[in-house]
């Protein structure tokens, strides 16, 4: 085994134009009121890497153009189709019209483990919420069903982003395995 290096590495990459025409996951994700720039950076380049469909992000969310952000994102703001809007409402009410289903990252009475998503519940947007508060209430009851990563340690709270990249990874091995199934 040998490390690949940076010229090999570059060579397996898709350029922005190929990206255009690659079909992405049926994974949408919805950012409602996050505070921190760093991990607003860091999910668009982790959405990025998982292929997500589009990147809402909603709220007093911090967006691009800010070079905080584009720092942290590494390019990904070319890469990963997004949009900002004030109002998460308006953008679940559309996503909701197109028989996408929302699913909130959240600990709630009734959350299953983010492992226990079904290829049937594809098309789905994945809603992220503030660092300290989670996901509004108003958004929450909008949201069919609710996930939470397990946690077996004293703390049960993760930091945004790498809670995102957990989730998302999961959903896009699962999105893939059935689709590979149907093949």
């Amino acid at each position: 085994m040998r490390k690949l290096t940076p010229i090999e590495i570059e060579r397996k990459r898709h350029t922005i134009e190929e990206l255009k025409t690659i079909e992405r996951h049926p994974i949408y994700v919805l950012l409602d009121n996050i505070r921190s720039v760093y991990n607003v950076g860091s999910i668009f380049t982790t959405s990025d890497a998982a292929l997500i469909k589009k990147l809402y992000l909603t709220g007093y969310t911090p967006h691009p153009p800010r070079k905080d952000i584009e720092k942290t994102a590494l390019g990904a703001i070319e890469s990963v189709p997004w949009e900002y809007h004030k109002n998460p409402v308006d953008i679940i009410k559309e996503l909701k019209e197109k028989n996408v289903k929302i699913i909130a990252l959240e600990i709630t009475d009734d959350s299953i483990p983010y492992y226990e998503i079904k290829p049937e519940d594809f098309p789905l947007c994945l809603v992220i919420g503030n660092e300290i508060t989670g996901i509004s209430d108003e958004v929450l009851s909008m949201c069919d069903l609710a996930i939470e990563i397990p946690q077996f340690g004293i703390k049960h709270s993760l930091n945004v982003a790498v809670a995102y990249g957990i989730a998302v990874y999961e959903l896009v091995k699962i999105y893939r395995t059935s689709h590979a199934s149907v093949k």
